[in-house]
């Protein structure tokens, strides 16, 4: 029986939404930024008997790891497949820097990781497109019908715009600190995109307003992150804060985390990712000022916090 031949070894990173929560679901556009300094790291290495996995809050027989990994043993399956494999035992071990359920894309980050863990270990090579749809696969499992945006910026090396399913690189030149702060409840997209919902379907007018602002803001902020215009970006972000508020996906623990960042400084804050729940993010002039931000993020009651200095990109768009 076919064996992985050696230890394997790949790597993805978290996600933020910058701008489009919520609207880009209604056809809007979307901006997503990676964070590099967020890392999700899968390992594999060849294993006698039932697969196993090791990290993501579960140690164990891979068959008996439940529902709430079965978007893993999907990126598995269809990455063995792809290489020629399936059916093979491996060892699967993760560790990430960021937690799940946070709006950071913790499910296509790990999916992803683990795709590239084992096609490392296979000596399999893969384009950015075949991985980004064995990706998908795995993200079908945990989503049902996945934009493909979290599969894209998990792995992508600068800021995604999507529109309309298609999505482009951005050339950035923002290098404006953005402090990442978890409030410490678990994001309730499901239950915040079907609020969303039953409430546009009651003010059609009203909610679609809102909607289309959320996605004027994410096209007009191309331009900030092109050119590197950290304080009109900010004041966009407190833009969104507010729409996102009247949408109904924001809560008191978010409002009062993105107030406190203000107060501390920020030139922009808002919730990232579905909301009701999750994280907030806030920009910040200088590395100082992200500092005094973070500090008065955990006073406000976030569980945990980090500094992400966006990397110049000049990627053609």
């Amino acid at each position: 029986m076919q064996t992985v031949p050696h230890e394997g070894y790949g790597e993805t990173w978290a996600k933020i939404i910058l701008f489009g929560e919520h609207s880009v679901v209604y056809g809007h556009p979307a901006l997503a930024l990676p964070l590099h300094s967020l890392r999700m790291r899968a390992r594999v290495r060849p294993v006698v008997g039932d697969s196993t996995l090791e990290g993501l809050g579960y140690h164990g027989s891979l068959k008996d790891s439940g529902g709430a990994f079965a978007s893993v043993r999907r990126a598995i399956e269809v990455a063995l497949d792809y290489a020629g494999a399936p059916g093979v035992s491996v060892a699967v071990e993760t560790s990430s820097d960021f937690p799940p359920e946070r709006g950071l894309g913790s499910s296509a980050a790990s999916a992803g990781a683990v795709i590239r863990a084992i096609l490392n270990a296979m000596d399999v090579s893969a384009d950015g497109q075949r991985l980004f749809e064995l990706t998908q696969q795995a993200e079908r499992i945990a989503h049902g019908r996945p934009s493909g945006l979290d599969a894209v910026a998990t792995a992508a090396r600068g800021p995604i715009h999507f529109h309309s399913g298609r999505m482009r690189l951005v050339r950035m030149r923002l290098d404006a600190p953005i402090v990442v702060a978890d409030s410490g409840v678990h994001g309730s997209t499901r239950e915040a995109v079907s609020g969303v919902r039953v409430r546009y379907e009651h003010d059609h007018e009203g909610i679609g307003r809102i909607l289309v602002g959320l996605g004027e803001l994410a096209r007009a902020a191309v331009r900030d992150v092109r050119v590197g215009d950290a304080h009109a970006l900010g004041n966009k972000m407190n833009r969104a804060q507010v729409l996102l508020a009247r949408l109904g996906v924001s809560d008191s623990r978010l409002d009062a985390l993105t107030r406190a960042a203000r107060q501390a400084g920020a030139l922009g804050a808002k919730l990232t990712g579905g909301g009701l729940g999750g994280c907030v993010i806030a920009v910040a002039g200088s590395l100082a000022d992200a500092a005094r931000i973070r500090v008065a993020l955990r006073e406000a009651g976030a569980v945990r916090t980090w500094v992400h200095a966006p990397e110049t990109t000049e990627v053609s768009v």
